[in-house]
């Protein structure tokens, strides 16, 4: 069994528990401990002096009752421990410095998506050590994209052709082999291209045509997946090249996905903070399935 668990976070929204129902199934096809947390928050600004003190006891939190109620009578399960901590929102994401997967719902107990994933889900995915899981409630309505949707399961992942992370590409091939899952991996190039001439003030046409920089993007994107193909041959990979917005284009092909794998921002010499990308906060608000955000490797930060 691994020694890392897979942690949910649970807060006694009917959100929570549909991803601590992911969370318990990801426990399972991993071999691992699923660790049931319930944190309850307080303010930032909060003297740690005026807060009650000592942890509340698991037994004693009603938040784990309802988790554990909710899981009972399932024939099979991995190993379930339930842990109840307080803190700040930062709590969360210090987590993951201990487990392999930190799973939570896009909606809490206040109803508000933006509020919610705002403070504690869009922190615990940019902060967080291990890849978090953001679990949107079923139904979610997306539009229709390039991307085919077609068929059986399938894991989809986020293709930046000038700037690949392999941590991101690695985590996708080894879902879609736990889940026997085909790969979409989605290379979106900007089109049309505008050049601005100062010399004019005008907008000037590109000087290659659609077809060239569509080539181009394909070509890149094969290269990427190639690694990633011999290590996981059982896996049935693709590469979709669309023009257009990459936030787009994802939150387009989560539709029916078993799960949307995005990476986030690799900390940079003259912004050494833990940053998420437009594109992933657009994905993690608006897609209709489940959406992993990966942190880059250690190296890499």
């Amino acid at each position: 069994m691994s020694t890392l668990p897979v942690i949910a976070a649970v807060d006694g929204s009917d959100d929570s528990l549909i991803a601590l129902d992911w969370a318990f199934e990801a426990a399972l096809t991993r071999d691992a401990q699923l660790s049931v947390v319930h944190v309850q928050q307080y303010p930032a600004w909060a003297r740690p002096d005026a807060l009650p003190v000592g942890r509340p006891e698991p037994e004693d939190d009603t938040v784990l009752n309802l988790a554990r109620r909710y899981l009972e009578g399932r024939d099979k399960r991995p190993p379930i421990a339930y842990h109840a901590l307080e803190g700040a929102v930062g709590t969360l994401s210090a987590l993951g410095a201990t487990a392999q997967l930190l799973v939570l719902g896009s909606r809490g107990r206040g109803g508000f998506a933006s509020l919610l994933l705002g403070s504690t889900g869009l922190a615990a995915a940019r902060d967080a050590e291990c890849p978090v899981v953001v679990v949107p409630k079923p139904g979610r309505p997306v539009h229709e994209g390039a991307v085919p949707v077609g068929p059986g399961p399938r894991v989809v992942v986020g293709l930046q052709v000038d700037s690949p992370d392999e941590a991101t590409l690695s985590f996708a091939f080894a879902e879609a082999a736990r889940r026997g899952a085909r790969l979409q991996a989605v290379a979106a190039y900007t089109w049309p291209l505008h050049l601005w001439t100062t010399a004019t003030a005008q907008i000037l046409p590109p000087d290659e045509d659609q077809d060239a920089v569509e080539a181009e993007t394909r070509s890149l994107a094969e290269g990427f997946l190639a690694p990633h193909r011999a290590r996981h041959p059982e896996v049935r990979a693709e590469a979709v090249v669309a023009p257009g917005d990459a936030a787009g284009q994802l939150v387009a092909a989560s539709r029916h996905a078993a799960l949307v794998v995005v990476g986030r921002h690799r900390r940079r010499l003259l912004a050494p903070a833990r940053m998420m990308g437009s594109v992933t906060q657009a994905v993690l608000l608006h897609a209709a399935s489940p959406v992993a955000v990966v942190p880059p490797a250690s190296a890499e930060e």
